[in-house]
């Protein structure tokens, strides 16, 4: 366009300075707006203009800045574009096999970084010097390696090795024996992007069975990677906006439907309908799925319930009893970052778990945020969140804040992100449970002002704030447990909710956890509570196969527990009870993950059914006994588990829609905003957002982040917002 001027990254953005005819300039500036590059996300474009002319003699990149207040997003770490793969497999070209091939349009960014701005000098590549020819590409403006920073070659890069507990193989048959390996029956564990997989063959039923021993995760379902997505196909149904989130420059797990007659053992994922699948989105997986015509098992490379591993000494530590062999590279990882999980739902992309290829792209919000704030979200699915004008800085997921390690990773990662974005927090909001590792956290900081977020209050803020929609909505918050304002466990909650307040209109019957925790993990004593409160006494003499699982001392046991009321707080909880119907119907006794008990009611529920169960309202007060007695008269008439679970799950969107209605009729909100870890039940979900929307209601779910409580530190942002620019933090 015959422009002079100069360019150059700083900490706020990109900053150019064009000088040339005033109808080129425009022209220039129309073209960044509509074809920006691959990977940029552009907010927003500011222009000043009839500057004095520098005359500038020629356009030129300058040295990035590091001078001033950090506004500059971090980028996500992307998957390897098409162009790449080809130059990885083509024999012509001097990065043929090469397992770190990346340009300026994909490879790692957020895992290398240390500091910005984003500049290999400050990311974990600086212990690289490029060669000569890699030199000449990242300076050349028309090579699409200029300035991509993790830039290297088979000369001047990281590199690759294998190892078993003694020997160390380098070179290129490096590939081929750990695919030997695999196919061999062995487990691998091997350093990706954001951490160590642990990868075997998972057409063996053995190495899957054997993995799951020494990892010590009995039921929950492996995560799979197909070479191609005809390979996923094979094995799932995958609908158009699936393959297209499967390929995406993202690479997330995608969950998808199992096809029936499946030829994957069931031992990757036990009782469910779901396979979670992603494809090759680093080189060396596309090197070593090259020739694997059936996918591998690649799971997080941990001992069950802690943090991934990602730092070569703490993978060779912890996982020496897990893996026969490790497959290695010397380019460091500077951040442990998860892959991400995403599930489909009204034809678009719905977050599980936001980490790899989405976090730390911030979450844009409607509303601009005063004062600089911290939020450190709940317990289970730990997520952070900084946040500060319009950018809410939502951290990768970080694990279950209950054991030291991921402690540490919860701590590390806000140092990181405050590090990155210059943030020094004013305002730290935390959840109201006193025991929550990230509430104690929050509460021993020096400094900041500290607002406490009850947990609904902060799913539904969440949800508004996924939506970037203010005002008051009806907050519909299901869940498995958080800490409510009377000092006892919620979780099927119906709020009027803006994001100052909350105000609790109904919710389900309080029912005792007899047991405590421990009736979280075993679903048949929420069975054997519920069935006891419906019929009392004469409920063990009821011809139920539950019955004849319970000796008399576990009923005598359970009875005294509750009636003492000793460990057994009380709870409204929809999650709860979820797992006291996989109880009653024999589904599972104990559970061992998170949400088990309900999702494999939800595999086995029949979605034709018509008829549901009658929930009972009182005032605010909803009883689930009289679901109970349905359900019993049910299985005592022979009618099928399958239908049984359809129907309750239509009997609880129908009780959704009936409260939805008569809080319209009350309050005159046509709003409702969905939240808690309930609402990942897509069968649920579907009939929900059905029924009310037939009924005339705006229906507000998540997208950006998890409805679960990976999404709760956005809401607490929203909530400690709103309540400091009104005055009132308390």
């Amino acid at each position: 366009m015959s422009l002079t001027g100069r360019v150059r990254n700083n900490v706020n953005g990109v900053l150019i300075d064009v000088e040339g005819t005033a109808l080129a300039i425009q022209r220039f500036v129309n073209e960044i707006g509509s074809h920006p590059p691959p990977l940029s996300q552009i907010d927003s474009i500011e222009c000043k203009e009839n500057l004095p002319p520098a005359g500038y003699p020629d356009f030129l990149i300058l040295e990035s800045s590091s001078a001033g207040d950090r506004a500059l997003p971090v980028s996500a770490d992307f998957g390897t574009c098409g162009e790449c793969v080809r130059e990885l497999f083509d024999q012509r070209n001097r990065r043929y096999r090469y397992p770190f091939i990346n340009c300026t349009n994909c490879g790692p960014r957020f895992t290398i970084v240390e500091d910005v701005p984003y500049d290999r000098a400050r990311t974990t590549m600086r212990h690289f010097k490029m060669c000569h020819e890699c030199r000449t590409e990242y300076e050349d403006p028309l090579d699409r390696r200029f300035h991509a920073e993790p830039i290297a070659c088979a000369t001047c890069g990281p590199r690759i090795y294998l190892r078993d507990h003694g020997q160390e193989l380098r070179g290129a048959d490096v590939i081929s024996y750990a695919q030997e390996l695999l196919r061999a029956g062995k487990i691998l564990a091997i350093k990706g992007i954001g951490g160590y997989h642990l990868a075997c063959d998972a057409r063996s039923n053995e190495a899957v069975n054997r993995l799951r021993q020494r990892k010590y995760r009995e039921d929950k379902p492996f995560a799979l990677m197909g070479r191609t997505i005809d390979v996923v196909r094979q094995h799932c149904s995958v609908s158009e906006v699936e393959a297209k989130v499967l390929l995406s420059s993202n690479r997330p797990i995608v969950l998808l439907e199992r096809k029936a007659g499946c030829s994957l053992p069931e031992s990757i994922a036990p009782n469910v309908k779901t396979l979670g699948f992603m494809l090759p989105y680093a080189p060396l997986h596309y090197l070593l799925m090259e020739k694997m015509a059936d996918p591998l098992v690649m799971t997080s490379a941990n001992v069950s319930d802690e943090p991934i591993c990602y730092s070569d000494e703490d993978a060779r530590l912890r996982l020496a009893n897990i893996a026969d062999y490790f497959l290695f590279h010397d380019r460091e990882i500077n951040i442990r970052t998860d892959d991400s999980v995403v599930r489909v739902f009204d034809e678009k992309a719905v977050m599980v778990r936001r980490s790899r290829g989405y976090a730390p792209a911030p979450v844009r919000t409607s509303f601009s945020v005063s004062r600089p704030i911290l939020a450190c979200g709940a317990e289970l699915k730990s997520t952070f969140c900084l946040a500060r004008d319009h950018y809410a800085y939502l951290s990768h997921h970080i694990g279950d804040l209950e054991n030291f390690e991921t402690l540490m990773s919860f701590k590390e990662g806000i140092s990181h992100f405050q590090q990155l974005y210059g943030i020094e927090p004013e305002l730290v909001a935390y959840d109201l449970h006193p025991d929550y590792l990230s509430t104690k956290y929050a509460q021993a900081l020096d400094g900041p002002e500290k607002i406490g977020v009850q947990h609904h209050h902060a799913h539904i803020a969440s949800c508004m704030a996924d939506n970037a929609i203010d005002g008051e909505v009806i907050g519909i918050a299901m869940d498995g447990l958080g800490f409510g304002l009377d000092g006892k466990l919620w979780g099927g909650e119906f709020l009027l909710a803006d994001f100052m307040t909350a105000e609790r209109v109904a919710h389900l019957s309080y029912m005792p956890l007899a047991g405590g925790a421990k009736a979280v993990r075993e679903p048949w004593r929420l069975a054997a509570v519920y069935l006891h409160q419906a019929f009392g006494n004469g409920c063990t003499l009821l011809k139920l196969d539950f019955n004849s699982r319970l000796t008399p001392r576990k009923w005598a046991s359970l009875r005294s527990m509750v009636a003492a009321g000793v460990n057994s707080p009380e709870t409204s909880s929809m999650g709860r009870l979820f797992d006291a119907m996989a109880g009653l119907l024999c589904l599972r006794d104990t559970v061992n993950y998170e949400g088990q008990a309900a999702i494999e009611l939800e595999s086995i529920a029949d979605h034709d059914v018509k008829e549901f169960y009658e929930f009972l309202i009182s005032g605010s007060e909803i009883s689930a006994l009289t679901v109970i007695k349905g359900v019993v008269r049910d299985l005592l008439d022979g009618v099928s588990h399958a239908e049984i679970s359809g129907k309750f799950h239509l009997s609880v969107a129908n009780l959704i829609l009936r409260m939805a209605q008569r809080i319209k009729a009350e309050h005159g909100l046509n709003r409702v905003a969905l939240s808690g870890g309930v609402f990942q039940n897509m069968l649920l979900l579907k009939h929900v957002c059905a029924l009310l929307r037939a009924a005339g209601f705006e229906v507000f779910t998540h997208r950006r982040v998890p409805t679960n409580d990976g999404g709760i530190s956005l809401g607490q942002v929203a909530v400690a917002n709103a309540r400091a620019n009104s005055g009132r933090c308390h």
